[in-house]
């Protein structure tokens, strides 16, 4: 089994055998995070949190338990099924990342519905309900309806990817560059991966100008019918958009959220019958930005290395932004980057951190930095 988790890197999921002759091998997943909220706590950081991949919490190769029972949360990625939802609920994860928070929503309000003690009811009220690229499932990825969309549904956060731009600004995107998967140019002319265009080598200004990401392609849930946007529709018209669908950023986001909380709390979706809920819950809504950037020497499946600027340069970007935006308190940065994330921890330690995690040998390979790698042998 494989798995695309970074930057268009593949790779392969695979067990880790728990015994050696010389006896049991400490479990990565604990080393890495023991090691992170050392490094954390040194600068003055909070504890970081574990969001691995969803397989290998459903497998037992994370050890849920024994990281909570350590303070750690752990909020797991991508889950669609919902009976999956419903096991990684029941197995007491933190939280769950999910292209389709409608589906999340609706198994969370099955599972507090039969929740049989107060202890129960107490952490499902907790539950971190995270749209995946503001859910991609129901809207194209990463863009504002993306994010409407999330918000309409009441999630607790917003998750989405940044890359950085030629003008320094962090641009909210999956991959390394627009893809044409999702993108079209806006004035008609062929836009293809022969052509395409990295983050780095455009400005936001230029990538607002140029493309219009409205290309529907996940699943038949996905639409990009505005009609299903209003707020997105009025902010565009506000901001001077081409469309709603062109490529946004992280304090373009941060503006969008406010904006949706005056839309429905004085604007003009006041009288909607969702209106108080949907602006309280806006005016609280967490955001889960992630950097894309893969580390040294690091090749994609495109036989390319990594194509951004660097982790300061992302860093910069990224919380920056958050600062300015007045997002401190409401933010986490994420990342399968750790470089990122230690510098996070040093410079921004009131910004959270999670650590991102695919199978456990990644946690002994150069994907890690050395100070947090995991290692083999007893503890």
């Amino acid at each position: 089994m494989t798995r695309r988790i970074l930057g268009g890197v593949v790779l392969c999921v695979s067990s880790v055998v728990a015994v050696e002759a010389q006896g049991p091998v400490a479990n990565p997943y604990m080393q890495l995070m023991e090691k992170a909220w050392a490094h954390a706590r040194a600068h003055g950081a909070g504890k970081p949190v574990l969001s691995p991949v969803d397989s290998t919490v459903l497998s037992g190769e994370v050890p849920l338990k024994e990281l909570q029972a350590q303070g750690f949360r752990v909020v797991p990625w991508t889950t669609n099924d919902p009976e999956k939802m419903r096991t990684e609920i029941r197995m007491g994860v933190d939280g769950l990342i999910t292209d389709r928070p409608d589906l999340l929503q609706q198994v969370l309000g099955e599972e507090r519905a039969a929740a049989k003690s107060d202890e129960e009811r107490e952490r499902l009220a907790k539950f971190d309900v995270t749209a995946h690229r503001g859910g991609r499932g129901l809207r194209p990825e990463n863009t504002l309806p993306s994010f409407e969309d999330g918000l309409d549904h009441l999630v607790t956060t917003l998750e989405t990817d940044t890359g950085v731009t030629t003008d320094g600004v962090s641009l909210i995107w999956h991959d390394q560059f627009l893809n044409p998967e999702s993108c079209r140019r806006a004035d008609g002319q062929p836009y293809t991966m022969q052509n395409r265009v990295f983050t780095k080598d455009i400005s936001s200004t230029d990538a607002q100008k140029t493309l219009i990401c409205d290309k529907v392609h996940f699943g038949p849930e996905q639409k990009n019918d505005l009609s299903l946007s209003p707020v997105a529709v009025a902010f565009a018209k506000k901001e001077g958009l081409i469309s709603p669908y062109v490529p946004t950023y992280a304090a373009q986001l941060f503006r969008f959220v406010n904006f949706y909380v005056d839309y429905y709390r004085s604007g003009a979706g006041k009288n909607d019958p969702h209106a108080k809920e949907r602006a309280a819950n806006a005016a609280r809504v967490r955001f889960n930005l992630e950097t894309k950037i893969m580390p040294e020497g690091i090749a994609g499946d495109d036989g390319h290395k990594n194509h951004t600027v660097g982790p300061q340069a992302f860093v910069n970007a990224l919380c920056g932004a958050i600062v300015k935006g007045g997002m401190v308190e409401r933010a986490e940065v994420q990342s399968f980057d750790y470089r990122t994330l230690i510098l996070v921890e040093e410079q921004y330690p009131k910004i959270p951190t999670y650590y991102l995690t695919g199978p456990a040998k990644m946690l002994t390979s150069p994907w890690v930095p050395e100070q947090l790698r995991a290692t083999a042998g007893a503890r």
